[in-house]
């Protein structure tokens, strides 16, 4: 399986493979139609609440990641929408999880992908 991250912003192309929404909101002034996407999967994004705490701050990266991947472990829905990601990703021979985030390196996505991987 190889995945991708992309921000919902940038122009979709063909090598983007399965594109999936991996964001609680859609991304502010972004058409469905320049989304492209395959799929929007709200629960394997953070929750509110940790979303809020973490407000995107670097320093808080490395506890953010620990306490997003508990949630990925944690609850049904989140747990049935990561099975999910992994049935698309695995019927597809690339999956470009899109974001809204605007930093390409401090971002759940890039937290989600290694999740996957592992």
């Amino acid at each position: 399986m190889t995945l991708r991250i992309k921000r919902a912003y940038e122009a979709a192309s063909a090598s983007d493979g399965c594109r999936v929404l991996v964001d609680r909101l859609w991304p502010r002034g972004v058409s469905k139609e320049h989304a492209a996407l395959d799929e929007w999967l709200k629960n394997v994004a953070p929750s509110p609440a940790l979303r809020t705490w973490w407000k995107h701050d670097p320093k808080r990266m490395d506890e953010f990641a620990l306490r997003y991947r508990a949630e990925l472990d944690g609850n049904a829905p989140t747990q049935a929408a990561v099975q999910e990601l992994r049935a698309l990703a695995a019927g597809s021979q690339v999956t470009t999880l899109i974001y809204g985030a605007k930093d390409p390196q401090v971002n759940h996505a890039r937290v989600l992908a290694e999740y996957l991987q592992e």
